[in-house]
C-alpha cells in the first residue's frame, strides 16, 4: 500500500504516489538550481512546470488516476535531464536516458503568432503550421476577401477560435519543437536578448510620440474591441445554453418520475398511451429511453454553457463522456426499434365481410332506413384519436367505440334485398388485421319495414386503435322505395347514385325509388330545387366536403358548375 499526496502543478490538481512525488520534487529542485541566477529563470521554471502538468494531464485516463513512478519517468524522458546545467547527476541515476527525448520530433499545433503579427497573428501562425511564407498567406486572404468576402470571414473566425501563443511552451508547440528544458531555456533567453536589443536601439523620442498618441496600434485596439464584443456574445450564449439545458432536464426529470415511472400524478392521456402503443412496451421503458435520448444532448448543452462561462471548469472525464454517449446510442436504437414496430402495426389492412338477406320486397314496397345511437357510449368517459374513443359498457368494462360508419344504397342483382357489412382494421400482418377486423362488434335489425342500423361500432379495449371502421352496402331490387331518416345524413356514403343535383345530406328530405340502372329517382322533389332554400336567389357558390357548386342566374342567363368525386360538370344557358 503506497501513500498518495495531492499537488498543485500549474494550477492543476494531481494525485501522485509519494515515491513519485519525491522524485518529481527532486527533479524540479534540480532544475531550479540549474537556472539560479539566470535571466528569466522564473519564467523558465513556470513554463517547465506548465509543460509537465500538460504531459501528466495527457497521460491521465481519469481525474482520479494517481500519478506513479512510471508517468514521472516518462515525463523526465520527454523533458530531458538537467545535467547540462551542472546539477547533481546521482539524483537521477535511475531515470531513463534523455537523449531520445531531447531530439524527439513533435507535431505542430496551430496558434496565432503575436510576436510577428500585423493584425491578429493568424497568417504568421499559419506560416509555422503550413510551412508557407506568411506573405503569400496574407495575399490569399486579401484576394479571397476582395472577390468573395470569404477571406475576411475566415480571418475573423480564425482570429476568434485559434488561441495565441502566449507561453514559451505554446510557442515551441507552434513551431513543432520539443517542449523540453533545453528548448524552453533557449526560447526564454532569446526573448530576453531580443528585448535587450530593442532597448539598446530604441528611439526614445519616437516612443514618446507613440505614447502620447495612445500607446496602442489601430489594429490592437480594433482587435480588443472585436474580442470584447464576441466575449460578451459568448457569455450571453453560455447563459442561454444553461437556461435551455437546465429547464429541459428539469422538465424531463419531472415527466420521468411522475408520468413515466412512478405515475404519481394521474395526468389525462396516460391511459390513452395504452391504446396507441402497438409495441406493448411499458410506459416506464419508453419514458426512460426518451429521457436519455433527449436529456443527454441537453446535458451536454448545459455543460457547454458552463464551459463558456467558467474558464477553469473541470472536465467530466472521458469515461463519463463515452459512457453517456453509449447510453444515448442505446436509447436512440431502442426508440428506433420501437418506432419500427409501431409503424409495422399499420402495415397491413384486413377485412371481415358478411352479406345477408334482408327480405323479399314487393314492387313499390317502402323501406325506411334509420340509424340508432347509444347514449351510454356517447355520454360516458371518452378520450381517443381519429374517431376512435375509449368508453365503458353497461358493466363498467372499458372498450373502444367509434362512429366511423358509412353506408351506400345499391341495386340488387336479384329480387331480394341484401345487406353487406364489411369491417376493416389494420395489423402487423394480414392475419392479424383480419382478426382485429373480425373482432369488431356491429349490429343491425329489420323492424316493421324499417332497417335500423347502429351508428357506432365497438371492439375490445385490448385490440387497440387500428383504424377500425365499418362500411355497409344495402342492396335493393328495382322498384323498391326508400326513405331515409334524418339521422342517416352524416353516414351516407359517396357511392350512392341519385338523379337530382343534391348534396347527400339533402336527400333525406325526399322519397326515392331504385331504378334499373342502379340510380335512385326522386319521387317528390320539386322541379327546381335550390339547395340554398331560396328559389328566387340570383346565384350561389357553395363549397363544402361534397365539393364545389356554383349556380348563377341573371336575366335569363344561367351558369352552373359542379365539381365532386364524379368529375367536373359545366352548363351554360341563355334565355
Amino acid at each position: 500500500m503506497n501513500k498518495t499526496v495531492n499537488i498543485n502543478l500549474a494550477n492543476i490538481l494531481f494525485h501522485i504516489d509519494e515515491k513519485a512525488f519525491n522524485k518529481l520534487q527532486r527533479y524540479l529542485e534540480a532544475i531550479k538550481r540549474s537556472f539560479a541566477g539566470t535571466t528569466g529563470s522564473d519564467e523558465i521554471i513556470s513554463d517547465i512546470e506548465a509543460r509537465i502538468a500538460e504531459l501528466f494531464h495527457e497521460k491521465m485516463e481519469s481525474e482520479r488516476q494517481v500519478i506513479t513512478m512510471k508517468e514521472v519517468d516518462e515525463v523526465i524522458q520527454i523533458m530531458g535531464q538537467p545535467e547540462d546545467y551542472m546539477v547533481d547527476e546521482d539524483i537521477f541515476e535511475d531515470a531513463p536516458s534523455s537523449s531520445s527525448g531531447a531530439t524527439q520530433s513533435k507535431i505542430k499545433k496551430l496558434y496565432r503568432d503575436i510576436d510577428n503579427k500585423y493584425i491578429g497573428g493568424v497568417c504568421a501562425g499559419l506560416e509555422h503550421y503550413l510551412g508557407f511564407d506568411a506573405l503569400w498567406i496574407r495575399i490569399i486572404f486579401i484576394i479571397l476577401g476582395l472577390f468573395t468576402g470569404f477571406g475576411f470571414i475566415a480571418y475573423i473566425l480564425l482570429w476568434i477560435l485559434v488561441p495565441e501563443a502566449a507561453t514559451t511552451a505554446q510557442k515551441l508547440d507552434m513551431t513543432g519543437e520539443p517542449v523540453n528544458i533545453s528548448n524552453i531555456e533557449r526560447k526564454v533567453k532569446e526573448g530576453f536578448e531580443d528585448v535587450a536589443e530593442r532597448v539598446k536601439s530604441v528611439d526614445y523620442e519616437e516612443v514618446g510620440n507613440k505614447v502620447k498618441q495612445g500607446g496602442k496600434s489601430f489594429f490592437d485596439t480594433l482587435g480588443d474591441i472585436i474580442m470584447f464584443f464576441f466575449k460578451v456574445i459568448g457569455k450571453f450564449v453560455g447563459i442561454l445554453l444553461i437556461i435551455i439545458g437546465a429547464a429541459s432536464l428539469i422538465g424531463l426529470f419531472i415527466g420521468l418520475f411522475s408520468v413515466g415511472i412512478l405515475d404519481v400524478i394521474h395526468i389525462p392521456g396516460v391511459d390513452f398511451y395504452e391504446i396507441v402503443n402497438y409495441t406493448d412496451a411499458p410506459v416506464w421503458l419508453v419514458s426512460l429511453l426518451t429521457f436519455f435520448a433527449v436529456g443527454i444532448p441537453f446535458f451536454f448543452l448545459l455543460y457547454l454553457g458552463l464551459k463558456i462561462l467558467v474558464t477553469n471548469l473541470k472536465s467530466i472525464g472521458n469515461i463519463a463522456k463515452f459512457s453517456l454517449l453509449g447510453v444515448w446510442l442505446i436509447s436512440i436504437i431502442g426508440l428506433m426499434v420501437l418506432g419500427v414496430k409501431q409503424a409495422a402495426a399499420h402495415a397491413y389492412s384486413g377485412s371481415s365481410t358478411v352479406k345477408e338477406e334482408l327480405y323479399q320486397p314487393m314492387y313499390g314496397d317502402t323501406l325506411n332506413i334509420s340509424m340508432q345511437r347509444n347514449e351510454l357510449y356517447e355520454e360516458g368517459e371518452q378520450y381517443g384519436i381519429g374517431g376512435l374513443y375509449v368508453t365503458q359498457d353497461e358493466e363498467g368494462n372499458r372498450l373502444l367505440y367509434s362512429d366511423d360508419i358509412r353506408f351506400d344504397i345499391r341495386k340488387s342483382e336479384d329480387s331480394l334485398a341484401h345487406i353487406r357489412i364489411r369491417k376493416d382494421a389494420n395489423g402487423s400482418s394480414f392475419e392479424d388485421a383480419r382478426e382485429r377486423a373480425a373482432s369488431i362488434d356491429y349490429q343491425y335489425a329489420l323492424q316493421n319495414g324499417t332497417l335500423v342500423m347502429d351508428n357506432y361500432l365497438t371492439t375490445a379495449y385490448e385490440n387497440k386503435m387500428r383504424d377500425q371502421e365499418v362500411r355497409i352496402a344495402v342492396y335493393l331490387p328495382e322498384g323498391t322505395v326508400v326513405q331515409l331518416d334524418d339521422n342517416t345524413k352524416r353516414h351516407l356514403g359517396r357511392i350512392t347514385r341519385y338523379d337530382k343535383d343534391l348534396y347527400r345530406s339533402d336527400i333525406v328530405t325526399y322519397t326515392w325509388e331504385m331504378q334499373s340502372n342502379g340510380e335512385l329517382k326522386c319521387l317528390d322533389c320539386p322541379d327546381d330545387i335550390d339547395r340554398s332554400g331560396d328559389q328566387d336567389a340570383e346565384g350561389r357558390i357553395i363549397i363544402n366536403r361534397e365539393g364545389v357548386d356554383v349556380n348563377i342566374n341573371n336575366d335569363g342567363e344561367s351558369f352552373k358548375m359542379k365539381l365532386d368525386e364524379d368529375g367536373l360538370r359545366i352548363k351554360a344557358d341563355e334565355g
